[in-house]
């Protein structure tokens, strides 16, 4: 009887749990003339790196995957300045967009910041150019370190998904209520 309840409990939890996993992964999806864009939910924490301004630092970091299915290559090229945005409804909180050079690959997806290491160089613009064969897909950074003007607690700094999506051929970046549709780069197809 006692091994009987300790199957039937495990069964339980065992679907429950797969219950709790969607099999999707992605917290959004875009397809558009081939390409699909795939956006990741955060991780993150404190960030504990070299710091120039503002108090109470964290990070988020996500990762997006790019996928070709189209018969061209095509080129992704991405840019984000080291300017600061201001966060609405929250005047001394701050965030900053990055593009780390870490390489993102599948199988660090279960990692604590999704094995991003390089947090150090947060103070420069980034950018992010590749070549995407046809059939083929490319995954990248992308991090967002916020941080306060004034030593407040607990001030709201909004919202923690981040999104690529399509403008024509051009990416537009959301983070909202932060940043509503910032053009952040574009896609082309070579002829």
């Amino acid at each position: 009887m006692r091994f009987t309840i300790i199957i039937i409990s495990f069964l339980l939890l065992h679907s429950f749990a797969k219950g709790q996993n969607s099999g999707k992964g992605w917290y959004s999806e875009h397809e558009k003339d081939g390409v699909i864009i795939q956006n990741s939910y955060n991780k993150g924490g404190p960030y504990t790196g070299p710091t120039k301004e503002g108090f109470n630092h964290s990070y988020l970091v996500y990762f997006s995957r790019i996928i070709n299915e189209t018969e061209r290559p095509m080129e992704v090229k991405i840019a984000f300045s080291a300017d600061s945005m201001a966060i609405p409804g929250s005047p001394t909180t701050f965030v900053k967009i990055f593009l780390p050079s870490d390489t993102m690959t599948m199988d660090k997806k279960d990692l604590f910041s999704y094995g991003v290491t390089r947090l150090a160089s947060l103070d420069q613009p980034t950018s992010f150019q590749r070549t995407i064969k046809p059939k083929e897909d490319c995954l990248f950074y992308t991090i967002a370190l916020f941080y306060q003007t004034k030593d407040v607690m607990y001030e709201d700094r909004g919202g923690n998904r981040v999104e690529y999506l399509f403008n024509g051929k051009n990416l537009i970046f959301n983070m909202l209520p932060q940043i509503d549709a910032l053009e952040c780069g574009e896609i082309i197809f070579d002829k």
